[in-house]
């Protein structure tokens, strides 16, 4: 597919992009069992864990998990609402993503509390001031383009309630490098911002609340695709943020 100036356009790059992370996505999912010793679905993220406890004492609490996937993070959250009430609503675009979530869910025994939404990131609407805890984990990077990116970060402040806290974990300065050659390939990834730059829209986006966490860590690990090794670096930043409360 091409546009006016013989390269690939924005929606077919876009498409190249989703397949082949779905692929990937599904090709973890089938061969991993979540929770699995040695594989990224071993263990939920600490950070996300750890700003949760900042609602242990809420009889309800609310939590969106954008770009859940089969419940890394989405069924230990649940799993703390079980002596109390409250709902993890999990948006993910894999349909086989979330059905092996409902799986898990029911093994787990934490059903009740999670609600699958099979949706883009970008066409969830995010009620206002609805969420106690938003979580997003290495998904944000997958809306369509930056414009989007921070139309859900606009949706994603206004949706949380006075109090509440965004957890994002949001990779910049994304490189891929063919192993066997050296070669720098196109980076699969809508939105590949500098580490400088998403700041400033975190910023922009959090205006008035208090950035709680702000990290910055290098992070490097091989990947494969359609056989081919695949080294992947890139700036993995961690914004946690609380909303103030209005005077």
């Amino acid at each position: 597919m091409k546009n006016d100036k013989g390269g690939i356009d924005l929606e077919g790059r876009i498409a190249k992009i989703r397949e082949e992370e779905r692929k990937y996505h599904e090709s973890c999912y089938e061969n991993y069992k979540l929770f699995e010793a040695g594989t990224w679905l071993h263990k939920p993220v600490k950070t996300v864990m750890d700003h949760l406890m900042q609602f242990q004492d809420n009889e309800n609490i609310s939590i969106l998990d954008l770009g859940s996937g089969v419940g890394r993070n989405s069924i230990p959250m649940a799993e703390t609402l079980k002596h109390r009430s409250g709902r993890v609503v999990c948006v993910d675009i894999l349909e086989s993503a979330l059905n092996k979530l409902m799986n898990y869910s029911d093994h787990y025994d934490v059903k009740p509390y999670i609600e699958p939404v099979l949706c883009e990131i970008e066409d969830y609407n995010i009620t206002e001031n609805h969420f106690h805890y938003i979580v997003a984990v290495s998904t944000l990077e997958h809306v369509k383009s930056e414009a989007l990116f921070v139309e859900v970060l606009m949706n994603m402040a206004a949706g949380t309630l006075p109090n509440g806290i965004n957890c994002i974990i949001f990779n910049t300065n994304c490189r891929e490098t063919d192993i066997r050659t050296g070669q720098d390939l196109q980076v699969f990834m809508e939105v590949n911002l500098s580490t400088e730059k998403a700041i400033h829209l975190f910023n922009d986006a959090y205006k008035g609340w208090q950035v709680i966490d702000m990290i910055i860590k290098k992070l490097e690990f091989t990947i494969e695709r359609n056989g081919v090794p695949i080294r992947l670096t890139s700036d993995c930043l961690t914004y946690v943020a609380k909303k103030r409360c209005q005077a």
